[in-house]
């Protein structure tokens, strides 16, 4: 097996590097339908079987840093592999390739919302957001039988729903999410635990540049903290890419937790209407690659004229950063963190209390807001059915709600 660690040793092999995360990602961009445990089956498969960039033993441990920090897993497993390859350009590559084909659908899709105007009696709509709560209602259900294990996580998720539901807004959620943690780490911080990460090493590689690192650490919090003072002074742009970035700082367990952050951040404030937000929710389930090119949709809606694609780049830009600073600047600290006990038990609670949030989020708006008959009941179940059990691909099932919601409003 060739070396993990074959970065940057000369320039003609650098540009063979960035030309092959570009082509590799860029296709995995177009197939990888089926949502985030399905990308990292197609990514295993591609880059530790096919190409042997690196072991399953390492493979793990990528998966593990990236489940402990906020930010979608697979997305962030793209840019760290990026990285693995080609350091922070490879990472940056690897994720514009693996989101440019879902992006760019999205934005059309976009186009295509504002020219309908009007959506609030649109059948085909009322079918996407049928859609949306059964692929909530799944994530739900999925992350629930993962991440609540025991009595106390339980507690912890349904305690996190009914204060989310009681106290909404993104402030609400924060401190959850705080709370969460230290009911982790109050719980079993005294327990055996199991590792969050594999036995394996980062690559050395990966690990050389702790000041870079620490920078970029810092410059992820510095944006959280100083972006909503620069953008409390009104305009449109700081403002809106305060919103996603925000967001995408906070999004602990996946790209669906991403859906109550956003609507709180655009709806709420009005920059988009429910309707509108829920249509491009619905159809960014069709699309490969991942859910947070749903930002790339929402900037262009949100935009609107000829050149609103301008705010589905900006929009999407702000949601993944996050990410991308998390994970570079955590890599070369990763093997020490890991075996800290405290953060072990830590992020058992916050993962609980994202289940919560996101039951909340199932609930209000998703239910409440398209669910209105039995019909409606009916379908949404018919829908869960298809997506869970019978494993009938996400992309099909959209499409069908969409199409029975025309047929039948």
């Amino acid at each position: 097996m060739p070396p993990l660690a074959s970065i940057n040793t000369g320039e003609p092999r650098a540009r063979g590097n960035l030309r092959d995360i570009a082509l590799s990602f860029l296709r995995l961009g177009c197939i990888s339908f089926g949502g985030p445990v399905a990308h990292l089956g197609y990514l295993r498969e591609e880059f530790v079987s096919r190409r042997q960039w690196l072991d399953d033993e390492a493979y793990t441990d990528f998966i593990a840093l990236c489940q402990f920090l906020p930010g979608a897993t697979s997305s962030q497993m793209v840019f760290a592999l990026g990285m693995l390859r080609a350091g922070l350009i490879g990472g940056v590559l690897a994720s514009v390739c693996f989101t440019l084909p879902s992006a760019l659908l999205m934005i059309l899709f976009a186009y295509s919302v504002n020219a309908a105007g009007n959506l609030h009696h649109a059948g085909w709509l009322h079918g996407l957001k049928l859609a949306a709560v059964a692929v909530v209602a799944q994530a739900v259900w999925g992350m629930g039988r993962t991440l609540c294990l025991d009595a106390t996580r339980i507690c912890t998720a349904l305690a996190a729903a009914m204060i989310t539901l009681l106290i909404p807004g993104s402030l609400g959620q924060i401190g959850i999410l705080i709370a969460g943690g230290v009911i982790g780490w109050l719980i079993y911080y005294g327990r055996p635990v199991t590792s969050i990460a594999a036995t394996g090493k980062i690559p050395p590689a990966l690990q050389q540049d702790h000041l870079l690192a620490l920078g970029l650490l810092i410059l992820c919090v510095f944006l959280l903290l100083i972006l909503p003072l620069i953008a409390s002074g009104g305009g449109f742009w700081l403002p809106l890419f305060n919103g996603f970035y925000h967001a995408g700082s906070l999004v602990f367990g996946g790209g669906h937790v991403v859906l109550p952050l956003l609507r709180e951040q655009l709806v709420g404030h009005g920059w988009i209407g429910n309707d509108a937000f829920l249509a491009g929710y619905g159809a960014v389930q069709a699309m490969p690659g991942p859910l947070f090119t749903f930002a790339a949709y929402l900037g262009t809606v949100i935009t609107g004229g000829s050149h609103a694609w301008v705010g589905g780049v900006w929009c999407l830009l702000a949601l993944f950063l996050p990410s991308w600073l998390l994970v570079a600047g955590t890599l070369p600290y990763w093997d020490q963190l890991r075996t800290k006990r405290w953060a072990r038990a830590s992020i058992f609670g916050i993962n609980a209390a994202v289940v919560g949030i996101l039951l909340a989020a199932l609930y209000n708006p998703l239910w409440k807001e398209s669910v209105s008959s039995l019909p409606d009941v009916l379908i949404a179940l018919g829908i869960f059915a298809l997506l869970s059990p019978l494993k009938v691909p996400p992309w099909i099932v959209v499409l069908l709600a969409a199409a029975l919601g025309q047929l039948l409003l």
